[in-house]
């Protein structure tokens, strides 16, 4: 059992995908500080937020909630980052690798919510 969120692998692959998010949006154009920007880092964030949350609840129906909320995030994440690959922002290896890492972590997911489920 793990005494702390941040021993837990699934946040800490969270948290790297966020700070990658976060360099990666680094060079995006100035326009976009308050747009895609803006919106990516958040949805990327909150991955590691809601795994957070959800290590914090002590009903398992809640901590489903959460790690169900940092799965959305981690969707929206993609979705963002696959837009930011067909305007040019980002190239296809970057969304490639982001992609890999973010079907790993959103497998991770369902295993724990599964576990907690049954």
């Amino acid at each position: 059992m793990y005494k702390s969120f941040k021993e837990m692998p699934v946040w800490q692959e969270a948290m790297s995908i966020a700070e990658e998010v976060f360099k990666i949006t680094e060079n995006y154009p100035k326009k976009e500080d308050y747009g895609l920007t803006s919106q990516l880092r958040r949805s990327a964030l909150s991955i590691s937020a809601n795994i957070a949350e959800a290590f914090g609840r002590q009903h398992n129906k809640d901590k489903v909630n959460f790690y169900s909320f940092a799965r959305g995030s981690l969707t929206e994440t993609q979705s963002h980052l696959e837009y930011a690959k067909r305007v040019g922002y980002i190239e296809e290896k970057v969304h490639q690798h982001m992609d890999e890492h973010l079907d790993v972590l959103h497998k991770d997911l369902n295993k724990i919510m599964l576990t907690l489920k049954s």
